[in-house]
């Protein structure tokens, strides 16, 4: 562990942590939130041919007009790997060699974005411990919809930091 006492800067849409072993005492912090994304057909369609799934309520916008949800929306699938580019801004955690994406618990889709609807993700640090010589985190990113009361996805993302 490093005897080197660091400030933890938080700047208007991200918290920065100097090294990872800052982490373990900020369990609970609201670390920020991202810019919002706005949601465009395109990049649904693009999203639609990397994954093959192109069922008519994300690419169909004349019949998902008469559908469910008066419009077509994002697969869920789409607004969940949003949560990797939403990361970078909400923490940066500094002083390490390398961090990688460990894996993710309690995938949830509470509410559908439509599509020209604008997304970002908030993030919580929920837990943080010392695991085969890294620092492993649990953040909480709830993928807000500007103008919703419910979000559209909550997950709780684990990353492991290799200090440097």
């Amino acid at each position: 562990m490093s005897d080197v006492v660091t400030e933890i800067v938080t700047e208007t849409s991200k918290t920065v942590f100097s090294t990872p072993f800052e982490m373990k005492d900020k369990v609970g912090q609201r670390l920020g939130e991202s810019e919002w994304l706005k949601i465009d057909q395109q990049r649904i369609n693009l999203f639609a041919e990397a994954t093959g799934d192109h069922q008519w309520i994300h690419v169909d916008p004349e019949k998902a007009k008469d559908g469910p949800f008066g419009a077509c929306i994002a697969h869920g699938y789409l607004t969940l790997s949003l949560v990797n580019y939403f990361l970078p801004q909400i923490v940066d955690v500094q002083g390490i060699s390398m961090g990688v994406n460990y894996g993710c618990e309690g995938i949830r889709f509470p509410n559908t974005v439509k599509v020209g609807a604008s997304i970002r993700g908030v993030g919580e640090l929920v837990a943080v411990e010392e695991v085969k010589g890294a620092i492993q985190s649990t953040v909480k990113v709830t993928v807000e919809i500007e103008g919703e009361d419910r979000p559209a996805c909550v997950i709780n993302t684990i990353s492991r930091y290799f200090p440097a």
